[in-house]
Order: structure tokens, then C-alpha cells, then sequence
């Protein structure tokens, strides 16, 4: 993902929204900015700061239509960006993980030659391999939120999303700690201010970017393979500590497990398990 910025003035913002207006591109809102014109391919974004910022593939021949020159002003870039992802929040056993990781020179491409992809689309066998050599080469940062601090935090927050953003600002920030970044790209799950909301001093001055499907970035992509690679290692720890299985997601045969642990531990040690706002505890309860 190359990305282009300019502070520009607001007659030149009216000139490329007009510009934007007769492509038909769509605009929208996002956290900080007057717009949004996005399509499948770029996004550019004009934020209040004068700032206009433009990402996408390819879009060299786009930024000279806006009338800028890229090649002489060198700031068409594939700059350093942080890129989180989740795992574990559709199943009921097990954490909450989410990952980051930032991109450098180097590993983009690195990544890409051995086949860092979506989590969802590797075995678990291959997510273990990659985590490793993605976190030597790469500045990252793993949250881990147990079942019981899970819910413990979800009692607070009372929404998933929120609970989501908290962690996905906690693993942004961990990274701005040890390397200063200016971008940050994450899966798109609710509402684009929640984590802007939930970071704090560094991360309020990045430029942070949700997408559907982010997961298609490398970068997320490898902080989504980070984040399933501990998800799988707590499992296993967990099924060690209890000796007995837990399955992933929320299937008939989770809430047979979930019989099974409540029948040989109890109903309320349940909890150092599970999430328990899932539908799954009505159906145990019934």
C-alpha cells in the first residue's frame, strides 16, 4: 500500500473534491477529517489539519491528475505503517488476542516470499512457523486478555467493539513506545472512532486507517497470524491445565464441552475458561 500526503490549501481541497465528484467516487466521514472519496483501490482522505493523505496501489498516475509531482517531491512512499488484527473473538473458549506489527524496508517483502497471509486461510501448524520469523523481524506487540479478564473487562464495557478497540489502542500504542510511526491499519469492526478514542497521547497523533478485510495487507495479515499463533498456544495451555479439550468457535460440541468442564469443575469456574456473555451460557443454563 504506497501512501501520498500533502498539506494543501482549501481552495486546492474544493479542486480535488470536485475532482472526486466527477468520477463519481463516494465520499464519507471518518475521525478528524472534512472527507473521504474511496474506492476499491485508494482512499484520500482531507482532514482538518490541511492534510490530504492518499493510499491505495498504483496510484501514481492519480496523484499527478490531482496536479501534484510526486517523482520531484519523493513523498510517494510505502512508509512505515502498524497493522493490528484479532483472534478468538467468535470463540467461546479460550482469550481475546489482538497483535500488531509494524513494517519496515525489509520485511514487507520478506513476508510476502513466505507466504504471510489471512490467519483464517493457514493450518495451525503453519500459523506457529510464520509467528516466529514474523516477530524476528518485525517490531510487534501482543495482547493477551484471558477469559477471566475478559470478562471482567467486558462487565465494564458492556460492548464487544469497545472492548476490541481498547486492545487493538493498547497494542498500537506498546509499538509507538519502542518505534515513532505515523500510520496505523486495522480490520474494520464498528464504529472508526472507538479506537481512535481508546488511544492515548502517541497514538492520538498517528493517522489511523480501518478497512474491511484488512487482513489482505501483509502487515495485518501478520499481525493476525500473531495473534491466532497465542491464541492456539492458550488453548493449549488450557486444555493441559484442565486436561480435557476445548474446541474453537460455538458449536453444539462447545456447548457439550462446556457440560462436561461445569459437570468435573463447576459452573462458576467456568468463567477462567470462557467469555460468558455468549448465548452459550443460556443454553447451558436452560
Amino acid at each position: 500500500m504506497n501512501t501520498y500526503s500533502e498539506k494543501i490549501t482549501s481552495q486546492k481541497a474544493e479542486e480535488i473534491k470536485k475532482y472526486f465528484t466527477n468520477k463519481k467516487v463516494e465520499f464519507d466521514t471518518v475521525q478528524y477529517a472534512n472527507w473521504r472519496a474511496k474506492t476499491a483501490s485508494y482512499q484520500a482522505i482531507y482532514y482538518t489539519s490541511g492534510k490530504l493523505l492518499i493510499q491505495g496501489k498504483n496510484i501514481d498516475t492519480l496523484i499527478k491528475d490531482l496536479g501534484f509531482e510526486c517523482e520531484e517531491t519523493q513523498t510517494l512512499t510505502s512508509e512505515n505503517y502498524i497493522g493490528t488484527d484479532e483472534s478468538g473473538k467468535g470463540d467461546f473458549f479460550g482469550p481475546l488476542v489482538v497483535a500488531g506489527v509494524q513494517s519496515n524496508d525489509t520485511n514487507k517483502k520478506l513476508f510476502t516470499k513466505l507466504g504471510v497471509k489471512d490467519s483464517k486461510k493457514l493450518d495451525d501448524k503453519k500459523i506457529i512457523e510464520l509467528a516466529n520469523k514474523i516477530k524476528a523481524n518485525s517490531i510487534h506487540s501482543v495482547i493477551v486478555i484471558t477469559p477471566q479478564k475478559y470478562n471482567e473487562l467486558y462487565s465494564k464495557f458492556k460492548n464487544l467493539n469497545k472492548l476490541l478497540a481498547w486492545a487493538h489502542a493498547r497494542a498500537i500504542e506498546n509499538i509507538l513506545e519502542k518505534s515513532p510511526c505515523n500510520y496505523a491499519l486495522a480490520d474494520k469492526f464498528g464504529d472508526e472512532s472507538l479506537i481512535k478514542n481508546a488511544l492515548m497521547q502517541k497514538g492520538r497523533k498517528i493517522i489511523l486507517n480501518q478497512m474491511v478485510r484488512a487482513e489482505a495487507d501483509v502487515i495485518v495479515a501478520a499481525a493476525s497470524i500473531l495473534a491466532r499463533a497465542e491464541f492456539v498456544k492458550r488453548m493449549q495451555d488450557m486444555e493441559n491445565k484442565f486436561e480435557m479439550q476445548f474446541s474453537k468457535g460455538a458449536s453444539n460440541l462447545v456447548v457439550e464441552q462446556a457440560q462436561s468442564f461445569i459437570q468435573k469443575y463447576s459452573f462458576e469456574r467456568l468463567n477462567e475458561t470462557a467469555k460468558m456473555h455468549f448465548k452459550t451460557v443460556n443454553e447451558l443454563l436452560k
